[in-house]
C-alpha cells in the first residue's frame, strides 16, 4: 500500500492514498477506502483495514464523512466517538468537512479530482481535513472550517498550516459559463482563477488558496503537493478520466 505523505510535522501525519496496493477492482482498484461509490464492500472494508493498519490506529477510531458538495463541518471529539456506528453513520451524512483535537483519530475526506485541504493549528495541536468541490469552494467551505476551529479551539488563522492534496489542476479543469458566473458572483478575482481556452478553466487550487490568505493564513504556511489527479490518474483517481463509478482518494490527518 503506497501513500503520499504531505508533511513530516512532529505529532502530526497528513498523507493522501494512491491507487496501490489494496484490494478493489475494476475502476476502483486497487485501494479505495470509500463505500458511497458503488465499489464492493468487502474490498472496501479490507482496504480501511490496510489503512488503519498503516497509520497503527484502531478501526473505530477512521472517520470517513458521506459527503454531498455542501458546506457542513463536523467537529469528532471523545463524546462523539462514544457513539455507536449507526449514530456516527448518521451523523456524517451530508459533511464536507471534519476537524478535531484528538489524538490517534483519522479524520479525512474522499475526492476524485476535487481539492482536498488541511488545516493543521499548531497552537491548539487542532486539525481539520476539508473536501473542496467546485460547489464547496464556492461556497466558501474553507473559509467555514478556518472559523469553525478558531471558534472550537480558540487556534489563530496567522499560526495555521495548510495542505493542499492531489486534485485537479486548470488545465484540466474546464467548465460551462455558468460555473464561471457562479465564481463570478461569488467575489472571486476572475483575473487570477479562471483561464478562457476553448471554455472556460477554474483552478480550484488557487480558488481555495486565496480564501485560506482572506481568512489570514500566511501564504507561505500554504503547501500546494503539485499533483494534478487527471494527469497522473495512474497514480490517482480522477472522476472525469474514469467516470463516477471509480474509486476515491482519501486525504486523511492523525494528530499524535
Amino acid at each position: 500500500m503506497k501513500l503520499l505523505y504531505h508533511t513530516q510535522v512532529e505529532r502530526l501525519t497528513v498523507f493522501s492514498t494512491t491507487r496501490q496496493g489494496g484490494f478493489s477492482q475494476g475502476e476502483y482498484a486497487t485501494m479505495n477506502v470509500n463505500a458511497y461509490c458503488g465499489d464492493d464492500a468487502s474490498s472496501v472494508s479490507a482496504n480501511r483495514a490496510l489503512l488503519c493498519q498503516a497509520l497503527s490506529i484502531d478501526s473505530n477510531r477512521l472517520v470517513i464523512p458521506h459527503q454531498t458538495h455542501q458546506t457542513e463541518v463536523r467537529l469528532i471529539d471523545e463524546e462523539w466517538l462514544q457513539q455507536s456506528s449507526e449514530q456516527r453513520q448518521l451523523d456524517l451524512e451530508g459533511v464536507d468537512a471534519l476537524m478535531t483535537s484528538e489524538r490517534g483519530v483519522c479524520i479525512g475526506v474522499s475526492t476524485a479530482d476535487c481539492i482536498p485541504v488541511v488545516i493543521y493549528a499548531p497552537d491548539s495541536h487542532a486539525v481539520g481535513v476539508i473536501h473542496a468541490g467546485w460547489r464547496g469552494t464556492k461556497d466558501g467551505i474553507v473559509e467555514k472550517t478556518v472559523d469553525a476551529m478558531k471558534t472550537a479551539f480558540g487556534c489563530a488563522a496567522e499560526q495555521m498550516e495548510c495542505y493542499i492534496g492531489p486534485g485537479i489542476s486548470v488545465r484540466h479543469f474546464e467548465v460551462g459559463d455558468e460555473v464561471y458566473e457562479a465564481f463570478r458572483e461569488a467575489g472571486f478575482p476572475m483575473d487570477l482563477i479562471a483561464e478562457k481556452h476553448h471554455k472556460w478553466h477554474i483552478d480550484l487550487k488557487r480558488c481555495n488558496r486565496f480564501q485560506l490568505e482572506r481568512k489570514g493564513v500566511a501564504s507561505h504556511h500554504i503547501h500546494d503537493c503539485g499533483i494534478c489527479t487527471y494527469a497522473d490518474n495512474s497514480h490517482y483517481f480522477s472522476a472525469r478520466v474514469q467516470g463516477i463509478h471509480s474509486g476515491r482518494i482519501f486525504t486523511g490527518a492523525v494528530l499524535r
